[in-house]
């Protein structure tokens, strides 16, 4: 039957399911098959030239192009409402090529202290060594305060949509409003919220990144990452000479060099990254991983809506526990960041939240070892539901000042809501207590 609907009409539910792909393009298979090749045949010798001169679209090596990986790059564009996407190995590998595209040959990156511990660590450990500065933003609870941490140098403003593990939420909108105002893009790590809870192209992003291995996924069975790019922002601009390189590889039919900026004008950021960074680095995310990620996205909403109700009840639940110093998750109406989430989280605030243990360091970890139906690992977004002691696992590579900046005590517990029974969850979270305190 033919679909007489425009496929930009659906609304968020269906499109997770069905944006980038069209059966009648496969053979009818109604999965999106797993291409599992290294390279394509070209049809002539015409069909060769136009791939290699960008007068045609196609696949020529897995590595920067697979048609399974480009149903999930199409499908996640769509939901996020982006120009251009791209599917990475990792989320790390979405981190670091997109740092690295934006300051190259030396650069600063303005960020929040509130940032995953691989983010942190890497930021002093890896990218000073290629020419990249961070400075952690002084007040960023206060958007106003950035315009005067901003330098001359500094290429972007880099935060998180929700923190791990602190799931503090900052305004976007107006974050954005600074960043703009002095030329530079906004990169949101939108990897708690997933487009279904946050959209922050829609509130001023310039560039979103994924840990697809978390919410997207939701299985915990693969790794992969994400980068998107609004389409909005002016790449030809004296602050990115990079941008303004003309490639011979970006020759026309008659031999012209052209850059980015010319030949792809809606995907600048993203096929920059594609063809430098993703081709040289070879960071790909492999066919069979695009098609499990593809899977959990049918069940996205679905997942977040019980996984955002489950982890506001095991808040409340904590709050009013005698072994618990204090909650941190935006839903709570005494959280310092209710607001935000009032105003700009309405399908909830996800399924990470964290509390302080109230006990010695030997009654903490007694009641780790106590848990039986959460696993206790490092891993967020899952299906199951997890637990683990942040500050000495995910968040071990910080060190004192760093945890005191992030707001990291040492008795933080980290939980990641999944999908069992609510009352069930209480239980092994009530036993495990007593037997702490036994």
């Amino acid at each position: 039957m033919a679909n007489e609907t425009p496929s930009d009409a659906y609304r968020f539910d269906t499109q997770k399911v069905r944006a980038g792909y069209e059966p009648k393009d496969h053979n009818y298979a109604v999965s999106p098959p797993i291409y599992q090749t290294t390279s394509y045949d070209f049809r002539d010798v015409e069909n060769a030239k136009n791939l290699f001169s960008f007068n045609e679209q196609g696949f020529l090596y897995t590595r920067v192009g697979n048609p399974t990986v480009a149903v999930l790059e199409e499908r996640v564009k769509t939901l996020d409402g982006a120009s251009a996407a791209l599917a990475l190995a990792s989320g790390m590998a979405a981190i670091s090529y997109t740092l690295l595209n934006l300051a190259e040959g030396g650069g600063r990156i303005l960020t929040s202290p509130y940032l995953y511990g691989g983010s942190t660590d890497s930021f002093k450990k890896i990218y000073p060594k290629f020419g990249v500065q961070f400075d952690y933003a002084q007040h960023i609870e206060r958007p106003e305060s950035l315009a005067a941490q901003i330098k001359p140098d500094t290429k972007a403003i880099f935060v998180e949509s929700i923190s791990n593990p602190n799931t503090v939420l900052l305004d976007i909108d107006a974050i954005a409003k600074v960043a703009h105002q002095h030329g530079i893009p906004l990169v949101v790590d939108n990897t708690v919220a997933t487009p279904y809870l946050f959209n922050p192209i829609a509130h001023g992003a310039d560039i979103v990144i994924y840990s697809a291995t978390k919410g997207l996924n939701g299985h915990g069975n693969l790794i992969a990452g994400l980068v998107l790019e609004s389409g909005r922002f002016d790449w030809n601009n004296p602050r990115f000479p990079q941008f303004a390189e003309a490639y011979y590889t970006l020759r026309d039919e008659n031999g012209r060099h052209r850059t980015f900026v010319e030949v792809f004008p809606e995907a600048v950021f993203t096929t920059r990254i594609r063809f430098n960074y993703l081709n040289y680095f070879g960071a790909a995310l492999s066919p069979f991983d695009a098609y499990l990620t593809i899977l959990g996205l049918e069940t996205l909403s679905e997942r977040l809506a019980k996984q955002s109700g489950t982890a506001l009840a095991l808040a409340k639940y904590l709050e009013a526990h005698a072994s618990v110093e204090w909650v941190r998750y935006p839903a709570l109406k005494g959280s310092a960041h209710h607001a935000l989430y009032q105003r700009d989280f309405k399908n909830g605030a996800g399924g990470i939240l964290s509390f302080g243990f109230k006990g010695t360091d030997k009654q903490r970890e007694a009641f780790l070892n106590a848990i039986q139906l959460f696993h206790y690992h490092v891993n967020i977004g899952d299906a199951r539901s997890l637990i683990v002691n942040s500050p000495q696992t995910t968040h071990g590579e910080l060190e004192a000042e760093e945890k005191a900046l992030a707001n990291i005590p040492e008795n933080l517990i980290r939980i990641s809501a999944g999908l069992e029974d609510i009352d069930d969850l209480i239980a092994d979270l009530s036993q495990a207590f007593a037997k702490a305190n036994a």
